[in-house]
C-alpha cells in the first residue's frame, strides 16, 4: 500500500511505556516521534550518527504537540511524517494513529535546525542527504 505521506512506519506500545492507569505516559510520545524521525533518515540512506560524523547535527528547536487520544499497552501505532523546508528550518509534520482503530492520537509540529561544525547553517547538506 502506498502512503500519501513522505514516510510512514509502525511501532508497538511496550508495557514499560505505560503509567499506573495503563495508558502511554505523555513523554513517551516524544520518543515515538523521535524514533520515526530516525527511521525516516535511515529510509533515506543516512542516520544521525552518519550525519554527526560529517559534522552535521540536526537538532530539535521546538515541538508543538496535541494529545488527542491515548494508546494503551499492546496497541500498535502508525506514525507519519511530512516535511516542509522553511528557510533554515525543517518543519516535521508528524502524526500518530492507532493502527487498529485509525483514531488520531497525536499531532505534532517538530521544528529542526541544523548545526554544521557546531554553527547554525541553512541545512542544505542535510536537505540533500534526505532528498528534500
Amino acid at each position: 500500500m502506498h502512503s500519501p505521506h513522505l514516510f510512514e512506519t509502525t511501532l508497538k506500545v511496550r508495557d514499560y511505556e505505560t503509567d499506573s492507569q495503563g495508558i502511554v505516559n505523555n513523554a513517551n510520545y516524544l520518543h515515538y516521534l523521535e524514533i520515526a524521525r530516525h527511521d525516516f533518515c535511515e529510509s533515506r540512506g543516512t542516520s544521525f550518527l552518519a550525519m554527526h560524523s560529517m559534522g552535521l547535527d540536526p537538532v530539535v528547536r521546538r515541538i508543538e504537540i496535541d494529545y488527542l487520544q491515548s494508546l494503551t499497552m499492546g496497541d500498535t501505532m502508525r506514525l507519519t511524517i511530512d516535511v516542509e523546508r522553511l528557510g533554515a528550518r525543517f518543519l516535521f509534520k508528524q502524526h500518530i494513529y492507532n493502527a487498529a482503530t485509525g483514531a488520531h492520537v497525536v499531532k505534532a509540529d517538530v521544528t529542526v535546525v541544523v548545526l554544521e561544525q557546531g554553527r547554525l547553517s541553512r541545512g542544505d547538506t542535510v536537505a540533500s542527504l534526505l532528498s528534500l
